[in-house]
């Protein structure tokens, strides 16, 4: 699907680490070219032709995002630097100040460690309590799960709506809902889902969501944070400077923005915005829905065809999403990967930034492939002919 809008596809290359960072189509290029070479001004400083323009395309890009994911009103779009800046903003920036001594926040042990690691430095700082959801034997979250990790101290809940290992496609809309009744808040990690599906963060009445660019055929260096209208402004920037006040004087007394600014302090990063909103525009033409669709498809064929690998293991034979996670036996993940290599197909190979997840499933690397819409059932087929080596050992050694 769309694959002639991809320059790198046309240097036999099978790209199947879509869960680390998508491959850019030519219209981001052009786009962020299009900044640089004709109208290169600053953004929000400017009373002069070029910078209003840039004013215009720089917001015009968080008004697609906004209809991009349903939200309310583009001010509850801040960009950021990726998710983990994204999901750091909130942790530090709101539930610093939110949660007290002994409050529990509740996560998984396949979370990714921009979903841990902030919560073990609050922990440290203000001494709140982190649990972990019991997972059910294939490594997926239930509801029936979450319920029974929640107590009366429990006032967060931060997941990802899909794993990046796992590729568990989480119930989101009745875990915010269940969670909403009990006066919990909820924060999700989008990265691997927004890219995939089609999100409405107010049908699903998100509290925060987080999510990268470059996970969707966008630049590095963009992600997106959104915030329920009502939580606005109840958080507080942890990066402070200029472009986020109105006002400050000598004496300390100073006056900063509303959201979104008052979390964009800096010069932000101007070309990359603006192309993220060329490639939200191209994905919506394709249509999420579309993509969603195909990507279940062939992931169907991509599980009934390596079922049939000698010696493979696969861990999420059964999850949704486009990931799908596997080691063959006696060979060691980054070997086989490095093995890959040399038939110009690309995977992933390592803990992925999952870390803990050991404990669930018992071994700590494993080889992964992640889909997108550009990806065919004929890379599917190149891959696991390679796989069928009965060679493969001696080409590793």
């Amino acid at each position: 699907m769309n694959r002639d809008d991809f320059y790198l596809l046309n240097r036999n290359i099978i790209y199947f680490d879509n869960g680390a960072t998508t491959l850019k189509p030519y219209i981001l290029g052009e786009s962020i070219c299009d900044y640089y070479n004709n109208y290169s001004a600053n953004a929000h400083r400017g009373d002069y032709d070029i910078s209003i323009k840039v004013d215009s395309m720089y917001e015009g890009t968080r008004e697609i995002v906004k209809k991009f994911i349903g939200a309310k009103t583009a001010n509850q779009i801040v960009f950021t630097s990726n998710t983990t800046d994204s999901l750091n903003k909130i942790i530090f920036g709101f539930f610093k100040n939110y949660l007290n001594k002994d409050d529990e926040v509740l996560i998984t042990k396949s979370e990714h460690a921009s979903n841990i690691l902030p919560w073990f430095e609050l922990a440290d700082s203000i001494k709140i309590k982190i649990k972990y959801i019991e997972l059910d034997k294939e490594h997926k979250l239930t509801l029936e799960n979450l319920k029974k990790a929640i107590t009366s101290n429990t006032k967060v809940i931060s997941i990802a709506h899909v794993t990046n290992v796992v590729g568990d496609v989480r119930p989101i809309k009745e875990i915010i809902k269940y969670a909403h009744s009990k006066n919990i808040m909820v924060i999700i990690d989008g990265a691997q889902s927004v890219p995939h599906m089609k999100i409405d963060v107010k049908d699903l009445d998100m509290d925060f969501l987080a999510f990268s660019s470059h996970k969707m055929c966008g630049p590095t260096g963009v992600g997106i944070l959104y915030v329920k209208e009502d939580l606005m402004n109840q958080i507080k920037p942890i990066i402070v400077g200029g472009g986020m006040n109105s006002s400050f004087e000598f004496d300390g007394r100073r006056q900063y923005n509303n959201m979104p600014h008052l979390l964009e302090a800096g010069t932000p990063n101007i070309a990359d915005v603006i192309g993220f909103g060329s490639v939200l525009n191209y994905l919506s033409k394709i249509g999420m829905s579309k993509i969603e669709k195909y990507e279940r498809m062939l992931r169907k064929y991509a599980i009934e065809k390596l079922k049939n690998v000698k010696d493979i293991i696969i861990y999420n034979e059964n999850s949704e999403s486009s990931i799908i996670t596997f080691n063959i036996k006696n060979i060691f993940p980054q070997d086989l990967a490095i093995y890959l290599n040399k038939y110009n197909i690309c995977v992933r190979a390592g803990n992925h930034c999952a870390k803990i997840l050991k404990d669930e499933l018992g071994i700590k690397n494993t080889c992964r492939i992640s889909l997108y819409f550009y990806n065919t059932k004929e890379e599917i087929d190149k891959l696991v002919s390679v796989l069928n080596n009965s060679n493969i050992l001696n080409e590793i050694i």
